[in-house]
């Protein structure tokens, strides 16, 4: 018998051959019980099934047609031009919270930043460049968990007044374990915090480095010791968007990489007239030298080599002296194997115009390191070739019990003569 085409109306019970229909007609009460529980269940389970599922579709249907109340605001406004590289750029939720902030220049580059603990705002974590358009995409998710999304675009100023900083050493450089990183601004820094801070000089093996001003266009780099031999140098210039002033900002953007090689300092003993050279803590060499005059001490201090010239020309009156002998002066033309210490004037280099038999005997220069030489420097075996041929740039020279000051961290690169706690002080 098909109790599902009776409950359904398509099976009258007339069609039931007679016996089976006085056996649900006249049935036992229980056999009664189990067609209307039969009836209930088909008409249950065809009827009121069918209707449940369409209200729920119908209620999700509604549910995603509702707008998210999450509003995203991205300043600068859509479209802006000339916008300020530093704290201009800013993403915010209201009714809602920040899931995701995208922001990219015209390259594809990436801006870092972060979303807010409590999802309601972003920031970039540094300055953006100049003369560069990016476009933010951001989406925040309303307590609903319904979406906004929101895309703009701007581009940053164009600045009128730039500034640059010269650096060295070089990218590709391999110098001695004296050489700190100097960098001279071509105009003066007002916000040296905000230049310091993208600006960083790192090493491996891992070394703290510190910075330190010397007045408003000078910012050299360094270790509290010197160097380790192999040390590898990186020099990051994040400097384009910078404002140092009033309307001037950098431009550069640039990673420079150089490596220790070894580390050689050389030890001048004035009173002694002889310098001693330590490579990597072996002693190689001790030579005569002649230092400063008594009217014309050699500075004490930690002199590091900034330049190597075969041969140069040494004129008095560009350190203050006059140009003839009778005078005190000097103007030598072919100076040999010429080795700079301080900005001033200070060299150690070849000397063939003093007896050799007066090296390691009497001091009778005008303030620099003399080294027998040849004129020319064509002999590659005197001592001012010698040393000459074993230097590099960045190399110590360290000079003691000269009757002068010891020279100033700022007269070249010679920031080792600075205590570490004033080299790392707040300026």
């Amino acid at each position: 018998m098909d109790l599902k085409a009776i409950a359904r109306g398509k099976l009258s019970l007339e069609a039931i051959p007679g016996e089976r229909r006085a056996q649900v007609i006249g049935g036992s009460a229980a056999g009664l019980a189990v067609l209307v529980v039969v009836l209930l269940l088909v008409l249950t389970t065809c009827g009121g099934g069918s209707g449940d599922a369409g209200a729920d579709q119908q209620v999700g249907k509604e549910a995603s047609e509702t707008p998210s109340k999450a509003v995203v605001s991205i300043a600068p406004k859509d479209g802006a031009d000339g916008v300020a590289t530093n704290d201009a750029l800013k993403v915010t939720a209201a009714k809602g919270k920040l899931t995701k902030v995208e922001v990219a220049d015209s390259k594809g580059e990436p801006v870092k930043g972060e979303i807010a603990e409590d999802g309601t705002s972003w920031e970039p974590d540094s300055h953006l460049t100049t003369d560069t358009k990016y476009t933010v995409d951001a989406v925040a998710r309303d307590s609903e968990g319904r979406e906004t999304t929101e895309r703009s675009t701007f581009t940053t100023l164009t600045p009128k007044n730039k500034f640059i900083g010269h650096f060295t050493p070089d990218d590709g450089d391999k110098v001695g374990a004296g050489m700190p990183v100097s960098i001279n601004f071509d105009r003066a820094i007002k916000d040296r915090d905000a230049v310091e801070e993208a600006i960083s000089v790192t090493a491996e093996p891992e070394v703290d480095v510190e910075g330190h001003w010397f007045g408003d266009q000078r910012l050299d780099f360094r270790p509290e010791e010197y160097w380790a031999a192999g040390t590898k140098v990186t020099l990051e210039l994040d400097l384009n968007g910078v404002e140092s002033a009033d309307g001037v900002y950098g431009t550069q953007k640039k990673s420079v990489e150089f490596t220790v090689g070894r580390k050689q300092v050389s030890v001048v003993d004035a009173k002694k007239k002889t310098m001693t050279v330590t490579r990597d803590g072996k002693k190689i060499k001790t030579l005569p030298i002649t230092s400063g005059s008594p009217s014309n001490p050699t500075y004490n201090g930690k002199m590091v080599i900034s330049e190597r010239l075969k041969v140069t020309r040494m004129d008095g009156r560009t350190v203050g002296f006059g140009r003839d002998e009778g005078s005190g002066g000097y103007d030598i033309k072919d100076v040999p194997h010429a080795m700079r210490l301080s900005t001033s004037g200070t060299f150690i280099h070849g000397n063939y115009w003093t007896a050799q038999s007066q090296f390691g005997q009497a001091n009778l220069s005008h303030g620099c390191v003399g080294l027998f030489d040849a004129k020319g420097g064509g002999d590659p075996g005197t001592p001012g070739a010698w040393f000459f041929n074993h230097s590099i740039v960045g190399d110590v020279v360290e000079i003691k019990n000269s009757k002068d000051e010891t020279i100033q961290p700022d007269n070249g690169l010679n920031g080792w003569n600075m205590d570490w706690d004033k080299w790392t002080a707040e300026q």
